[in-house]
């Protein structure tokens, strides 16, 4: 049994039983055991453990874990202090910049976000070492449709960013009305420049998150 710490715990408590899930631990436990696979498998449900249903005001999708050594620690797109920020994150954090005027900090860890009420969920939460994608379709996104689909029945505003293709595969399951999804391409070199730059969505998740009567969060991270 998964134990996350916090709300989820009950609203997740059916889901390590059903069918698909008992297939991917199965899976993951040969994984583990017989590959190098990130993040590390205290790690895997780190972005649920640092933001509870309860807390959640925005959601950033991310495709899976970065899959070189001690990057990922199961948040999408951090990775820990001490760890060169990877391409993607620094387009985020030149985009902060040009939209909120938030200088880049030296180090790529986005804890401070996901205790600000950022759910930073990857698509698919686990990866073999130097082999992107190599954990997909294997149950983790039947997995994280679920935690969208709770999300859609929040009673509170959440803000849905979506960059990139595998993120708008989850636009379809949001359609509560009281939500929004501000999409956009990912941040990658290979694609920010067609979109992500100028999108400016982190003014415009606190702009509406403000409109709702709802605490704006705070995206300036500490040294």
């Amino acid at each position: 049994m998964v134990h996350i710490g916090n709300d989820w715990d009950e609203i997740l408590k059916d889901e390590w039983q059903k069918p698909y899930y008992l297939k991917l631990r199965e899976f993951l436990k040969k994984e583990y055991s017989t590959q190098k696979v990130y993040p590390n498998m205290h790690d895997i449900f780190n972005a649920l453990k640092h933001t509870a249903f309860k807390d959640v005001k925005a959601v950033i999708i991310g495709q899976d874990p970065y899959h070189g050594e001690g990057q990922a620690h199961g948040l999408c797109f951090s990775v820990k202090k001490g760890v060169t920020p990877p391409p993607s994150l620094k387009n985020i954090y030149k985009e902060l910049e040009d939209d909120l005027g938030i200088k880049p900090v030296s180090h790529g860890e986005l804890t401070k976000w996901a205790d600000e009420g950022v759910l930073l969920l990857n698509n698919v939460l686990t990866v073999r070492e130097a082999c992107p994608n190599s954990h997909k379709g294997m149950g983790w996104e039947t997995f994280t449709d679920r935690i969208i689909d709770e999300l859609n029945r929040k009673t509170t505003p959440v803000v849905f960013l979506l960059w990139g293709a595998n993120a708008r595969k989850k636009a379809d399951i949001i359609t509560n009305p009281i939500h929004k999804k501000l999409i956009t391409v990912h941040p990658s070199p290979l694609s920010a420049y067609g979109g992500f730059f100028g999108s400016k969505h982190f003014s415009r998740t606190n702009e509406i998150l403000s409109s709702s009567g709802i605490t704006p969060i705070d995206w300036q991270l500490s040294e």
